[in-house]
């Protein structure tokens, strides 16, 4: 039993005068406690609206959510029951995911249970490298990369077996965002805490995910090890990604600007993962047109 399994989540959005849109169709994934799963894919292959079913924000039209092997129930307007509290995430803006009205260690403190909330405070913000005196300040006087630290530490309080980060270092510079993925996933290997991180950034992922799974018009494509994925990706979305990667030097190719791309049909069989090799495992599509 893992930690977070998804069976066949499919999610749909409902648009007054025009068909439902399907963002998520039967995607299916599992990560192991320590483990940190990159999902990558370009905006609106249905990545961030899958993170939010996970966590509870997106109510699935079909499909379940498994925490621990438990059906994770959908967030409504009642408090979260404690045992779901299990799940946590941490999301792309840090200057609207904090309340500016109030003290961040206030904030920190609402999700921990039980006595001894001060200390605790203290112990989860010195854990993403921040001073325990933060507490008392607000989140104005902090920077974008300590806010996302802060949230972090807001994660952990309620000591999660899964965290969803999604694309928590796109609104950060670039001089901070290595610093913050390094934190999340030294966190989630040290705790044991399952880490799905969504991004957009194939080439960021690479330094800190242990598996990559690719997202395409809400499938999941292919997933596998993150060396494999990257040395030898078997379906063309993910060679397109890889290919987009600028490179450094005097003579590299700027990558070419690609062909605006219309919505794909596929079907369920040609949509099936199959192992392609040893935990790597590519949609059916790709096998036959290779």
């Amino acid at each position: 039993m893992k930690p977070l399994e998804v069976e066949d989540a499919v999610v749909e959005y409902r648009v007054p005068g025009r068909a439902r849109v399907r963002a998520v169709a039967g995607v299916s994934l599992d990560v192991a406690a320590g483990e940190v799963l990159g999902l990558v894919g370009e905006s609106g292959c249905g990545k961030s609206s899958l993170g939010r079913a996970i966590v509870g924000l997106n109510p699935l039209d079909s499909g379940r959510i498994l925490i621990d092997g438990r059906p994770l129930a959908p967030l409504g307007r009642r408090a979260r029951p404690v045992a779901d509290r299990a799940v946590q995430m941490v999301f792309q803006d840090p200057y609207s995911s904090l309340n500016p009205r109030r003290r961040v260690g206030r904030q920190i403190r609402d999700a921990i249970t039980g006595g001894n909330g001060s200390a605790r405070v203290g112990e989860l913000l010195e854990s993403v490298g921040l001073p325990a005196s933060s507490a008392s300040r607000f989140p104005h006087q902090f920077s974008g990369g300590q806010r996302q630290r802060i949230a972090i530490a807001r994660a952990l309080a309620s000591e999660p077996r899964v965290i969803v980060a999604d694309e928590p270092v796109s609104a950060l510079d670039a001089s901070t965002r290595l610093h913050v993925a390094g934190l999340l996933s030294e966190t989630a290997t040290s705790r044991g805490v399952a880490l799905l991180m969504i991004s957009h950034d194939l080439s960021g992922l690479r330094v800190i995910a242990h598996r990559i799974a690719v997202m395409y018009f809400g499938r999941i494509v292919e997933i596998g090890p993150t060396d494999a994925v990257w040395s030898d990706p078997r379906h063309p979305y993910t060679r397109t990604l890889i290919g987009a990667i600028p490179r450094l030097g005097r003579d590299a190719q700027m990558p070419a600007e690609p062909g605006r791309r219309e919505t794909v049909a596929v079907s369920d069989e040609d949509a099936r993962l199959v192992e392609c090799a040893p935990g790597h495992f590519v949609a059916a599509e790709a096998l036959v047109a290779s």
